[in-house]
């Protein structure tokens, strides 16, 4: 019995000893866990807490106001206007068709718009909203605003869209924007989350392309409270973005629209540059397009209209197009040669009317010749003998080092698309790019602006207020952006001796001012006014001997691709340059006939500001220019109802 109750009381210890054990391990357990809860409640609170709110918080990204772009008086260029939509969105529409049906029984909705947003509406989830028209006048909004009841599922919104408001008068400044497509995001490095938005716009060509950073501005923000199916459920907070910079131009939008309006029917470009700050007052080319056009939408029958319309019209030809620049060049190639010692001012060639070289005959435009030449009178009268003969002395390296010096083969740096750099050639760049040889010929050519040598208007617009100013004048066409001021474009002196410079100078005036002047019917009679010039006449198909023995054919009577280009460059006035202007029209035929008068036109639109008065004409042109005034005059825009409404800073 005593052994029995031995292994009992023995057993109940060791059961003790087991609960305790066991009853301390749980009890270190549950402090354990009540520890941990503790740190995940008290000391981890805020960060699950958050992790939490990220989960049914979304951030959504709002596009800022584009920049707005100002010409050089405060007038508004580019703008943004409320851009009226109606949305649907899917899940509320109950009977998406007969919605539809019903709000095209309020507003007319564009077939291709509706197409769009029927498969919008399939690809995206029933609660997103997808865009069915926009661009809405007023009228049609507010119809649709005031059904919203009885239209299930729609709604409208208000954004902002793009508009120019002179339409084809600053096209191909300015440019236009467009939706950020697939091959946009693939050639840029650009990483702005903005462009991910749908529907978002950027800058396609011109001022809108070449700023779009500062244009662009930076996105503003809304967290919006989300279930779990991504439903938002109530906007918590909304942050607007920066809007983008002011842009304000140097162009005057007067003078480009008399430009674009004098050269209308015609394919053509004209520049006009101001002499003492390098602004570029006009830079316009001829016919132009309304980029508005592109900002909504434009139709694949407008767009191949514009495409396959043989002047051009998408064409910046001011900056874009390249051209022989013809006799316009020739003051070059006497500034090369009087530089370089080859020829002095009083020094005379005779002209028979061709010169033969290495086996080539080599004409000059008057037939029978001019006879004995000095250098001015033959740029006054364009002899071409006469470059011919100084050309091959000087050579090709010193003409094309003098082009390069007044701004010809030599990029200008402006905010534009695909500005070209021309050509002031080299045996160097021949061998380079046609991998032949330089020949006499071709110096012989170079040296009348013909041949390899290329130019566009914007060049020769600063070829000519470097001829008249002597210094090395750069073209600028931002004034300044937030009031930030661009540097101007007066320039040094140029390295070219003055004396050379003022030989070249007056035989320019005599174009315009002497009788026998190529251009001396196109002439400024009023003496404050009067201009400084120089014609030029491009052909652009060769002259076979056969056609030459038996009479050159008019360029009248050839089809227009294959009549000459018209070219003029001057500045006024004469004796304190303001302003130099450049003006190419494409298969014009003669520079003094159909350029010079268009240039004269717009020299005396922009020192006056007012339709040239018949006083600054020749008497015997007078009743002409008022007949060509009059059809002019209605087609000019009205500037008292174009707004200066948000000036530019100054």
């Amino acid at each position: 019995m005593n052994q029995k109750a031995d292994q009992v009381l023995k057993s109940a210890t060791q059961l003790s000893r087991r609960a305790l054990l066991i009853g301390f391990f749980q009890i270190g357990i549950i402090v354990a866990l009540g520890a941990r809860m503790r740190f995940l409640q008290v000391k981890e609170a805020q960060k699950y807490r958050l992790l939490a709110e990220e989960n049914r918080i979304n951030v959504h990204l709002l596009p800022p106001a584009r920049g707005i772009i100002f010409d050089r008086d405060g007038r508004i260029i580019a703008n943004n206007v409320p851009n009226y939509r109606v949305i649907m969105v899917r899940e509320n529409a109950i009977d998406v068709d007969v919605v539809l049906e019903q709000l095209q029984k309020l507003i007319y909705i564009k077939p291709t718009d509706l197409d769009k947003a029927r498969k919008q509406i399939k690809r995206r989830s029933a609660f997103v909203p997808v865009t069915i028209t926009e661009n809405l006048n007023w009228i049609s909004f507010a119809k649709v605003a005031a059904n919203a009841p009885a239209l299930p599922g729609i709604s409208t919104e208000v954004g902002l869209s793009r508009i120019y408001s002179q339409k084809e008068n600053l096209a191909h400044v300015i440019g236009y924007v467009g939706p950020v497509s697939d091959h946009y995001l693939e050639r840029t490095k650009d990483p702005d989350p903005l462009l991910q938005i749908p529907r978002f716009q950027v800058g396609k060509t011109g001022v809108e392309a070449q700023t779009e950073q500062q244009l662009r501005g930076t996105a503003g923000h809304r967290r919006i409270e989300v279930n779990a199916v991504g439903r938002v459920m109530r906007e918590l907070e909304r942050a607007e973005g920066k809007p983008g910079a002011a842009v304000k131009l140097t162009i005057n939008s007067e003078i480009q629209n008399f430009a674009l309006e004098r050269m209308d029917g015609l394919s053509a470009s004209a520049v006009v540059i101001d002499c003492e700050s390098g602004d570029l007052l006009a830079v316009g080319s001829s016919p132009s397009f309304d980029p508005n056009q592109f900002v909504r939408g434009i139709s694949s029958d407008a767009y191949n209209g514009l495409r396959n319309n043989v002047f051009g019209p998408l064409r910046a030809k001011a900056v874009q197009g390249t051209y022989a620049p013809a006799s316009t060049f020739k003051m070059v190639t006497a500034l090369a040669a009087l530089e370089n010692g080859v020829i002095r001012s009083d020094e005379t060639v005779f002209c028979p009317g061709h010169l033969d070289i290495a086996g080539t005959r080599f004409h000059c435009w008057k037939r029978q010749g001019h006879g004995e030449m000095n250098l001015a009178d033959s740029i006054i009268q364009s002899c071409d003998v006469f470059f011919y003969t100084i050309g091959q002395k000087v050579g090709i390296d010193k003409i094309s080092d003098m082009a390069r010096r007044f701004g010809l083969g030599q990029h200008h740096d402006l905010p534009l698309s695909a500005i070209s750099r021309g050509v002031a050639p080299t045996p160097d760049w021949k061998q380079r790019s046609f991998d032949k040889g330089w020949l006499l010929g071709d110096t012989v050519n170079a040296s009348i602006g013909q041949g390899y040598v290329l130019a566009s208007p914007l060049q020769l617009a600063v070829m000519a207020a470097r001829l008249a100013t002597g210094r090395t004048v750069r073209p600028r066409l931002i004034q300044n952006i937030d009031g930030e001021v661009m540097p101007l474009g007066g320039g040094a002196q140029l390295d070219v001796d003055p004396v050379h410079l003022a030989v070249v100078q007056k035989a320019m005036f005599g174009v315009a001012n002497t009788k026998d002047g190529t251009a001396f019917s196109k002439r400024i009679t009023t003496q404050e006014l009067r201009m400084a010039g120089k014609t030029g006449t491009a052909q652009v198909r060769r002259i076979t001997a056969e056609e030459r023995t038996t009479g050159v054919i008019p360029n009248e009577d050839l089809p227009w691709e294959k009549r000459d280009h018209a070219l003029f460059v001057n500045y006024a006035p004469h004796d304190n340059p303001k302003i130099a202007v450049a003006v190419v029209v494409e298969h014009g035929g003669g520079g003094s006939s159909i350029a010079a008068p268009i240039a004269r036109d717009i020299t005396l639109f922009a020192l006056t500001g007012e339709i040239p008065d018949l006083k600054h004409y020749p008497t015997e042109l007078r009743n002409q220019i008022k007949r060509e005034q009059k059809k002019l005059a209605p087609r000019l825009i009205d500037w008292s109802s174009v707004g200066t409404s948000g000036r530019a800073k100054t």
